[in-house]
């Protein structure tokens, strides 16, 4: 966000403590979209904006309760929403129930399966909804040294639509370590996420950022497991482990994880298979030519399309585009 502000010459207006009313939590159960103190942010933007702004929310539980209130100014400014699941109940429901669509000037989405549910599903003009390819830091996130080990680590990470009930029976009675970060800005861990109790060979714990690229750098094989779903969550633990060329297995769900798996740049496998998921590492770790093969080609991937810069550079042409309609 800060490179987006700098690119933009923008503001970046972010929620308050306490900024909320009664009406606030009422939207909030109401239509469902967003926190009470997102729908105060939104009615503190189109107070304090004005037709000539360009607004652009990094995701839909802001952006959409921001149209709902440009829709009673007469005059209002351009909208950007970045939105990251359009298939949920309660957005179908939004579209359905409101005139939200009408109030976004642009949609972003980072997979063409979720821009083509956006233009199919709620009537959106082609033009309205671009795709552009996500990104990770690619100079904080880079290959390192590799702590010795006496047995193999296996590294995961993430909350969003993780299964790590597979995972563990992947690698339980395997000889390997298995170390996950459960953090996500995104999600909480469902009563399902992982299994109980957790077996001797895995722990879960929070790691800081560089912790976090330590876990990347020290892993053998680093997984990500997912529950079978559609709009691609993981995107971030896969662009960041590859940042730092590390072999990946992970679950296979439709759009670029497809793509990824198909061009050599991962390995992937069906969802809540233990035993595919089991022979996937087990290969990677008895092949180490093929597993650095893998890693380096993923590594080339994500350094030539996925940098943060090229994606702040994206993300602002299409704002300054939509500036000038």
């Amino acid at each position: 966000m800060s490179l987006l502000r700098d690119a933009l010459d923008a503001d970046i207006i972010v929620p308050m403590l306490g900024e909320k009313t009664l009406g606030d939590r009422a939207l909030a159960i109401v239509p469902g979209i967003g926190t009470p103190e997102l729908w105060g942010l939104a009615r503190r933007v189109a107070h304090s904006t004005s037709p000539g702004d360009v607004v652009f929310s990094i995701g839909e539980d802001t952006g959409f309760p921001i149209a709902l209130h440009f829709a009673r100014l007469k005059a209002r400014p351009k909208l950007v929403v970045f939105v990251h699941h359009p298939e949920r109940p309660r957005v179908r429901a939004l579209f359905k129930l409101t005139q939200v669509k009408k109030h976004v000037d642009l949609f972003i989405t980072n997979t063409e399966y979720k821009a083509t549910f956006l233009r199919e599903a709620f009537g959106i003009e082609a033009e309205r909804v671009v795709c552009i390819d996500e990104q990770t830091d690619t100079e904080f996130f880079t290959p390192g040294p590799k702590a010795d080990a006496a047995r193999p680590l296996i590294g995961s990470g993430g909350l969003e639509q993780r299964d790590y009930v597979t995972l563990a029976a992947a690698t339980t009675d395997m000889g390997w370590d298995v170390r996950v970060s459960a953090v996500s800005p995104n999600a909480a861990a469902k009563a399902d996420t992982f299994p109980s109790p957790l077996p001797d060979h895995m722990v879960v714990a929070h790691h800081e950022w560089q912790e976090l690229r330590d876990l990347y750098r020290n892993s053998d094989v680093f997984v990500i497991s997912l529950k079978e779903h559609t709009y691609q969550a993981g995107l971030t633990t896969l662009f960041e482990a590859l940042a730092c060329r590390r072999p990946v297995v992970m679950t296979r769900v439709p759009g670029l994880v497809e793509d990824f798996a198909d061009n050599g740049f991962i390995t992937a496998v069906p969802p809540g298979d233990a035993t595919a998921m089991r022979e996937a590492i087990r290969g990677l770790l008895d092949d180490p030519e093929r597993a650095a093969r893998q890693a380096a080609l993923g590594y080339d991937a994500v350094r030539a399309q996925y940098r943060a810069e090229r994606y702040v550079e994206t993300l602002a042409e299409k704002i300054s585009t939509t500036a000038s309609l």
